[in-house]
């Protein structure tokens, strides 16, 4: 049989190596298809699908999907969400630090991308007036720590990390999301680009989930895979973020996921900050 070869984009953190292992190792079938991987950081895929070079399938941050809707369908697995996941806000444990989120006006604050689902939620609960300093999110910490910047807008396994770098958490925005909204908070999702057939589209969302799946079932599997992108992080970070970022929204958005996404998507236009469009699930599954 014929296959096509498509590229398939992710972040190099443990959970997405975690759950797309079996997918790009052909442990999981999707039919006619196979898939040709690129690691990369978030926001470096969110510009990417906005450009000439977008790739067929790839992870964006909910943020980014809302301006790429056109282009992309949502897929209803694969997705970062869930509870106790939200981005933290950062500061030095010295005197200059700010002690409440409305302090960071006028400061310095690192962020992942501005078309990050963080950069958005900063934008939702922050004051006006702060001065965003974009940069990968692996430099983040060492940044605020330097004192480069005033605080940090951390994701991913940063999230674990940052007091080793002498840091406390000034505040958590998903807990501030979870308590105006009752929701999960949505960060990224998988997409695949409206090229593609709608049964491409179908099989590919069917071989993410059962990526996932296999990740679940046969954990050992994708342990040297993940090791062999976590870079510098420890068994123990490794296996912490797999836990929070693989859930159940992984395998399948489920009707609360697609509400969530629907609230987040709600907010930031009501907010002037994405252009009006359609749900960000359209219903093809």
């Amino acid at each position: 049989m014929t296959r096509t070869t498509l590229g398939l984009g992710f972040s190099s953190c443990p959970n997405d190596t975690f759950a797309f292992h079996a997918l790009v190792h052909g442990l999981v079938d999707v039919p006619r298809v196979r898939f040709a991987p690129r690691l990369d950081d978030i926001e470096e895929l969110n510009h990417r699908a906005a450009g000439d070079d977008a790739l067929p399938v790839t992870k964006l941050s909910v943020f980014a999907a809302l301006f790429l809707l056109d282009r992309y369908q949502v897929l209803p697995s694969g997705a970062a969400l869930g509870r106790g996941v939200g981005p933290l806000v950062v500061v030095r444990r010295d005197g200059t630090r700010p002690d409440r989120l409305v302090e960071l006006a006028g400061r310095r604050v690192a962020i992942p991308g501005e078309r990050t689902t963080a950069n958005l939620l900063l934008g939702e609960f922050g004051p006006d007036g702060i001065e965003r300093v974009p940069m990968r999110f692996d430099a983040i910490l060492a940044a605020v720590a330097n004192g480069d910047v005033d605080a940090g807008l951390v994701i991913h396994e940063s999230r674990f990390t940052y007091p080793g770098f002498g840091l406390e958490r000034l505040v958590d925005l998903g807990e501030l999301w979870e308590a105006t909204t009752g929701l999960p908070l949505p960060l990224g999702v998988m997409a695949a680009h409206r090229g593609l057939s709608a049964a491409t589209r179908r099989a590919i969302g069917h071989g993410i989930a059962s990526s996932v799946r296999y990740a679940q079932a046969w954990p050992q599997a994708s342990r040297e895979y993940v090791r062999a992108h976590a870079q510098e992080l420890s068994d123990d970070v490794c296996a912490r973020h797999i836990a929070l970022y693989v859930n159940e929204f992984t395998v399948d958005l489920s009707a609360e996921g697609k509400t969530a996404l629907d609230a987040l998507a709600a907010r930031a236009r009501a907010a002037g900050l994405a252009p009006d469009g359609p749900s960000l699930i359209d219903g093809e599954e």
